[in-house]
């Protein structure tokens, strides 16, 4: 592979990167981006993607991101521009870009994460697909990014972008108009998201609570606050389950048990035992949920698919005018 020229949004300069780590530390609410900005951490979020995602276990997943990938590419056979948002280890995009070789199209494709070594994995996933040249890198924190939509060149290529399995780790009012504010009335958004399978809501949250409640899952999020000089026997993660504006969502929190003063930098952040710092959350939504988003959001869905388990989804979405 040739050397990555890659672009790097101002919410991951150095000195806006060691803000809102402190913020999150003294606000005692981590950023989730926190958790995959080290090529350590990548690797073990990739493990436990790999572990414990639906995508990577559920056979019934490859379906339904094929038809969705189909329906999208379908009577698309010129210039595409495929925007990974969120893009991961690009394991699914590859699949899309590769669909789009064979129809003979000319792609270009601008993956974007918040971490640069997850961008570069995704941009290795795919460089077999299509000339390097054509591939856009960018780094940026998609929620605090203040014109997310200027960060994607703009070649007059139709475009797909791809929001996949990032909404629950976003607070929906903050993410959501910013995703709304990068689609041109031509594109096509596919968006996915675990869910919570069956008719019963809460009990659809309970059931998937093993896939977050497990030993990869704490020391991926340990990894962080370890990193900063907290100790693992300062305390300990629990995992629960909590209900905002309507919505469940599954969180981590760790309780401190013993006092314990950590150095950013020149400042100092002192954590009391009996306290705790939530490390992590993810909403999970039922089908119904995602619609009346993303409509509340001028976003509308024109076809969705659902595993047989319940517990991923796909949409298939444009921008209403």
């Amino acid at each position: 592979m040739s050397a990555a020229n890659v672009l790097v949004d101002p919410s991951q300069f150095p000195e806006n990167v060691k803000l809102s780590l402190l913020v999150s530390m003294r606000s005692r609410k981590i950023n989730h981006k926190f958790h995959y900005d080290s090529y350590k951490q990548a690797q073990k979020w990739l493990a436990l993607h790999q572990a414990y995602s639906p995508a990577r276990n559920d056979a019934d997943c490859d379906r339904i991101y094929d038809e969705a990938f189909r329906n999208a590419v379908q009577g698309r056979h010129n210039n595409i521009h495929v925007i990974g948002l969120g893009c991961g280890g690009g394991q699914k995009e590859a699949r899309l870009l590769k669909l789009l070789k064979e129809t003979g199209a000319t792609v270009d494709y601008s993956p974007c994460d918040v971490s640069l070594a997850l961008v570069l994995t995704a941009r290795g996933v795919t460089s077999e697909l299509f000339n390097e040249r054509n591939c856009w890198p960018v780094v940026c924190d998609l929620a605090e990014a203040e014109d997310l939509a200027a960060l994607f060149r703009q070649t007059g290529a139709t475009r797909i972008v791809t929001f996949f399995g990032m909404i629950p780790n976003f607070e929906p009012d903050v993410i959501l108009p910013k995703l709304r504010s990068v689609l041109r009335p031509e594109d096509i958004l596919l968006f996915s998201a675990n869910l919570a399978p069956g008719e019963n809501y809460t009990d659809g949250v309970r059931k998937i609570l093993p896939q977050y409640d497990n030993e990869l899952t704490k020391e991926w999020l340990m990894t962080l606050l370890l990193d900063s000089g907290v100790e693992r026997s300062d305390g300990e993660v629990v995992f629960g389950i909590e209900e905002i504006n309507r919505y469940q969502r599954v969180v981590a929190n760790f309780q401190f048990q013993t006092s314990r003063e950590i150095r950013l930098g020149d400042e100092r952040v002192r954590f009391n035992a009996g306290e705790q710092i939530q490390l992590f959350f993810s909403y999970r939504y039922q089908p119904s949920h995602i619609v009346a988003m993303l409509t509340e959001q001028r976003i509308g869905v024109l076809e969705s698919w659902v595993t047989d388990s319940g517990e991923e989804g796909v949409f298939l979405c444009r921008a209403q005018t």
